[in-house]
């Protein structure tokens, strides 16, 4: 059923009761904007136009952090609890009790992030190079991180860490001059959390309801009242089944995100869901940087849905996947050093394979958002430790050639480049994490003005051949000087008809185990 304006706003008025619509507010067709340059239409946001410093940053960290970390078994484990025979099923049964009597509303109160310093972390994620941060506003479970005036019951500040997660990051960012932004996953919660609508299909309780279908907590798990008697198990199926009454709730509560923090970016996990709520959303967040920027758009909305970003509208996003290709519009990558919610004992990605992912991502016009999963505590083990150490040293160096730098002509050659690698990248790429590390024969470029950036991605035996550069390629320019980023001394080469050969030092660059820079100064 289509929502009119008066429906659309008594609902709102009946769902949050503390709504202050301003003044002036555009309709999209019916939603509460605050008064900007963009309604909540494809065609309105079509004008938008991705900022520069989103396009100059290059690498940014994502702290996907949240009650379910708790629990420090790993990713969607308030859904996979409530589906018997999955690993985190029989894990809870063990640790907690059968999913009838300890739910997911009794795991909330242990999230305490007891040792959680945000200043602390923030120091050490500037040193490592991050331009901008992103904090985990909701997940997919409904608990939202900020002090939530539509979800008061289940928000960080009314329960578990008893603080405003969302409002301390966005503090240590800032007082850093990082851009901050958050991450939305909510639009999934009413179908994702179907399961703790259903019981055990076999054994002693086969038939017992889980704690979902208690009424008392239908604010978390969502009231499936007036739904046919099967939809916990259709849902179930993740098909993306919401009623009108939970469109506008996702829009209300996802603006008070917005209204609250100003987020220089918003994340949403999926394409732009729910048609004008998902389109009323991005123009809210860009309306509330207009209005914070004298007029000035300075905020960035990522879909996951190549089509929503064709046409102005917003910055493309791939989770765990990569370009295959020069894009014409600044993008990102979104990933993780393990999984996304913290889980004990995981083996981590090392500094190589994160800083191979950066400069391919970065040759091609793209940046790399990177998940460091924390556990309960607030506190990075000290595997992440050694993860986020090897990308400092890295940065520390050669981040002259990532930041402020749009991609040369091609963005790399070597072996890798040769992959076979579907039209538009992989997301959920199956062997992200897995591929085998980049060599002193894998390249990739970058410029800046009249400077090209030739990362090379091991240390070779004496010399390095640019072929791209060769007298006879189509891409051959002039070179006047050659360095190597964190060295002094100019370096020996000739420029010959298969490539640009470049004699190395004796001594091994500082960050040749997991790759080096030259610097080439054209003509």
């Amino acid at each position: 059923m289509k929502l009119t304006r008066r429906q659309a706003l008594r609902l709102l008025s009946a769902a949050a009761p503390a709504l202050a619509l301003r003044p002036s507010f555009a309709f999209a067709p019916s939603l509460p904007l605050t008064s900007g340059p963009f309604s909540g239409t494809r065609e309105s946001l079509a004008a938008y136009r991705i900022p520069a410093w989103f396009g100059n940053a290059k690498f940014g960290i994502w702290s996907h952090w949240g009650p379910q970390s708790a629990v420090e078994d790993g990713d969607w484990y308030a859904r996979n609890m409530y589906i018997q025979g999955t690993p985190q099923y029989e894990y809870h049964l063990k640790t907690y009790g059968h999913p009838s009597k300890v739910g997911y509303k009794d795991l909330i109160p242990k999230f305490k992030a007891d040792r959680w310093d945000p200043e602390h972390l923030m120091d050490l994620y500037v040193k490592a190079g991050a331009r901008y941060f992103i904090s985990m506003g909701v997940h997919h479970d409904n608990f939202d991180l900020w002090n939530s005036k539509y979800q008061p019951r289940w928000n960080s500040v009314a329960t578990g860490p008893k603080r405003d997660i969302v409002g301390m990051w966005k503090v240590a960012a800032r007082k850093r001059n990082l851009r901050f932004g958050v991450s939305e996953h909510l639009s999934n919660s009413y179908d994702w959390l179907a399961p703790a609508h259903t019981s055990d299909s076999s054994g002693p309780l086969a038939g017992v309801p889980y704690d979902g279908t208690l009424k008392a907590y239908s604010d978390l798990y969502h009231d499936y009242s007036g739904q046919p008697a099967d939809f916990a198990k259709t849902a179930q199926a993740m098909g993306r089944i919401a009623p009108d009454r939970w469109k506008l709730r996702y829009f209300t509560r996802i603006k008070d995100l917005i209204d609250q923090h100003q987020p220089d970016l918003l994340y949403t996990d999926g394409g732009i869901p729910f048609e004008e709520y998902g389109l009323s959303t991005v123009a809210e967040a860009y309306n509330v940087s207009a209005s914070k920027h004298g007029g000035k758009v300075e905020a960035v909305y990522t879909s996951k849905t190549a089509s929503d970003c064709t046409n102005g509208t917003c910055a493309l996003d791939r989770e765990r996947g990569v370009l295959d290709d020069i894009a014409p519009h600044p993008w990102q990558t979104d990933t993780c050093i393990g999984q996304w919610h913290y889980k004990r004992g995981i083996k981590y990605k090392s500094a190589k394979k994160v800083i191979d992912l950066l400069v391919d991502i970065v040759s091609k016009n793209g940046n790399l958002l990177l998940n460091f999963p924390l556990p309960n505590s607030g506190e990075l083990d000290p595997d992440e430790l050694v993860t986020l150490a090897g990308i400092t040293s890295w940065m520390q160096v050669n981040s002259e050639g990532i930041y402020d730098t749009r991609p040369w002509k091609i963005y790399g050659e070597g072996p890798s480049t040769r992959l076979a690698i579907p039209k538009n990248g992989k997301e959920f790429d199956p062997n992200e994490g897995k591929k085998p590390d980049l060599t002193a024969a894998d390249v990739r470029f970058t410029a800046k003005g009249s400077t090209i950036y030739a990362f090379v991605q091991g240390w070779p035996n004496g010399t390095v051949l640019l072929q791209a550069l060769g007298s006879r390629s189509p891409h051959a320019t002039r070179i006047t000087q050659v360095r190597i980023l964190g060295h002094d001394q100019n370096l020996k080469y000739t420029q010959q008809t298969d490539g640009l050969r470049i004699t190395l030092p004796s001594r091994r660059a500082a960050t040749a185990d997991i790759g080096f820079t030259l610097k080439l100064t054209t003509a």
